[in-house]
Order: C-alpha cells, then structure tokens, then sequence
C-alpha cells in the first residue's frame, strides 16, 4: 500500500503495519543484523589492531558514559558475567584504558574511569559509528529517526529499559 492510494490512506498504512507478515518480519530481522554488521564494521577494525573485542568497546563506552561507575552497575548494564568483564577490565587496566578507584563511601567498591588513552580510544570508536549514525538519519529523516528509536525501545525488555533510560537522565 503507498501513500499515493488517497485519501486517509497514511491511516491505514499504520494500522496494515501491525499485522506484518511473518516475510515482513523476517525481512526486519534481516535488517536488523545487516545493520549491526554495518554499525559495528568500522569500531571493530579500530579494536582488531589492538587485540580488542566488541566486549572491551561495550565497557569503554559506558565507562565514558557514566565515569566513576562501579563494577555492579557496568555488570548489569552489560548482562555478562562477572568473570568476563573482570577479564575485560583487567586487560583495559593493564593497558592504561580504564582507571579503577576504590569507593569513598564503600572500600568494597570499585569505581571505573577512562584515562586519557582511554578517552582517545572511545572517541575513535564512537566517532566511527556517529558518522554511520549521521549520514544514516540524514537519508531517512527525522520521523523515520523518531520511529527507529521508538522501535528499538519497544524492543528493549523492562530491564534494559531502566538502564538505557538512566544513561539518558545522566547526560541530561
């Protein structure tokens, strides 16, 4: 159905939307790991030369994001063991990436911060995907922006939507 078909058709192609086929929505699924393999490309050769992996970039960006967060909230909002991201953040620390600082109000704590390598290494990375991000928008639009966040909101489970909803209240 187009929009070309007349009148009040724009509601009927948002009520057809909610009875996508199964094709249709293969074909979104599809999208879906086409683009993650396009948004994740470009940081992924950056983190190759380094001997890192998309975990260590996941925990440089919310180190960025949230600096001074603990090792508990970076576990949570990541979803990995502990044993993981220990590794993760061991390699970050002995490379110099990440800062580990124990709690002012609880010595048991571990507070994460990006050193100044830490912080170029993030900005090579994100730099990376703001441009995929920016040019992507550009093409499609701000409604189709809006539509693409409400998506992958709707998408989210009530958990990782508390902690993506955190980590926007914490940039303001």
């Amino acid at each position: 159905m187009s929009m070309a078909d007349g009148p009040g058709t724009q509601a009927h192609v948002g009520e057809a939307l909610l009875y996508l086929t199964d094709e249709q929505l293969r074909q979104g699924i599809e999208a879906m790991y086409f683009a993650y393999r396009a948004f994740t490309a470009d940081p992924d050769r950056i983190l190759q030369g380094l001997d890192y992996g998309r975990a260590h970039h996941r925990a440089v960006h919310f180190i960025n994001i949230v600096p001074g967060t603990t090792v508990n909230n970076l576990l949570s909002i990541l979803g990995v063991t502990k044993q993981s991201l220990n590794r993760v953040l061991r390699t970050l620390i002995e490379d110099g990436l990440v800062e580990s600082r124990v709690g002012r109000a609880d010595k048991r704590e571990r507070h994460l911060f990006l050193t100044e390598a830490g912080k170029e290494l993030e900005h090579r990375l994100s730099d990376a995907q703001r441009a995929r991000m920016r040019a992507a928008y550009r093409q499609v639009g701000p409604e189709a922006v809006a539509g693409f966040r409400k998506v992958l909101e709707a998408m989210m489970d009530p958990e990782m939507r508390r902690h993506y909803s955190g980590l926007r209240e914490v940039r303001g």
